[in-house]
């Protein structure tokens, strides 16, 4: 049998400015380790970008490309038609604007070729109407703006999702985790776990496995009441509780919770409750679009003037300034 008939997949990365540099070299490592643990060619891959030349990766290294879009689009046709395209982006994706790109990944998709995107790459994707109606995943610092954004795409915090021919992971070494997945398909559990062994990694995760680290490992806190009431101030940011309904929830008194949160946190609940809504509140005003309004209603403030003077009040400038510096951070 010839290498072309044992070819499992053909690959094309496409690489967007800013990409991510752990989450494309964690995604390609794997396939390399399989095809030289399997003795033949399995898996070929090439990077793309938009116009062929270099892209520059957030780390400030530069990264050649084989492809152009231009090029892309005629493979589409013929014998180097690509069985699989990965969006590989990161920092400052809600800027990325390429309608070429937007239309060759919807092209490839409805062509039947596989289509993923690696940390950032979901918003891309769904930016190409790709993610409507569609389990998807984002690295979890994205994950508020791209929700608001693209309220039809079935966004989840996890390490990575699978919908059909649709792959999307969180970045970081996710891709690792995502990759190892598509080849434990491909082949079997052997063979991942010789790429483990070469990789030094002692286990595969799970796609629900979290992002981040546990509540208790995060923040340094052992006390379980107060861990309750924080996981509950995360899952209620649009329509924040009540000190009386947290206090109903986990059973202590108003009193009580003062009392741990003053010991555990060094502050109130309802200041550590205001500065969850404040944090998700920057992440909008970073990653998104929104009109300020919208993003104090989607954090739980019942006027923008309120939510300006408690934003002021935390990171010393006004939620305007807060985006305006940005821009220019990235006009830069």
């Amino acid at each position: 049998m010839n290498d072309k008939a044992r070819l499992k997949r053909s690959i094309v990365f496409f690489l967007v400015p800013n990409f991510s540099m752990i989450a494309f070299a964690t995604a390609i490592e794997p396939l390399r380790i399989a095809n030289r643990m399997l003795g033949f060619e399995a898996y070929r891959w090439r990077l793309a970008s938009a116009d062929g030349k270099p892209v520059m990766a957030s780390s400030d290294i530069e990264i050649a490309a084989n492809t152009s879009l231009d090029d892309e689009r005629r493979n589409l046709i013929g014998e180097n038609r690509p069985s699989m395209v990965f969006v590989c982006s990161g920092v400052h994706v809600e800027n990325y604007q390429n309608k070429s790109a937007l239309a060759w990944l919807r092209e490839s998709y409805n062509r039947g070729i596989s289509v993923g995107g690696l940390c950032t790459g979901a918003h891309i994707l769904a930016s190409a109407g790709l993610l409507s109606g569609k389990r998807c995943a984002i690295h979890w610092e994205n994950l508020p703006g791209f929700s608001e954004t693209f309220p039809k795409a079935e966004v989840y915090a996890d390490l990575f999702e699978i919908d059909s021919n649709l792959y999307t992971c969180a970045g970081g070494t996710a891709a690792l985790d995502m990759m190892l997945k598509l080849i434990g398909d491909d082949f079997d559990e052997n063979l991942v776990n010789s790429i483990c062994e070469q990789a030094l990694t002692d286990r595969v995760r799970k796609p629900h496995d979290r992002q981040r680290l546990p509540l208790r490992a995060r923040l340094g806190v052992q006390n379980s009441k107060v861990l309750s009431i924080i996981e509950m101030m995360e899952g209620c940011l649009t329509e924040p509780l009540s000190l009386l309904d947290v206090a109903g929830n986990v059973g202590l008194s108003r009193r009580q919770i003062e009392r741990l949160f003053r010991q555990e946190m060094g502050r109130s609940p309802a200041r550590y409750y205001l500065e969850i809504r404040l944090d998700r509140a920057r992440h909008l005003l970073i990653q998104s679009s929104m009109p300020v309004v919208e993003v104090a209603v989607a954090c739980g403030f019942v006027s923008a003037s309120h939510f300006s003077k408690c934003y002021r009040e935390l990171y010393g400038r006004s939620p305007q300034q807060e985006r305006a510096d940005r821009k220019q951070l990235i006009a830069a």
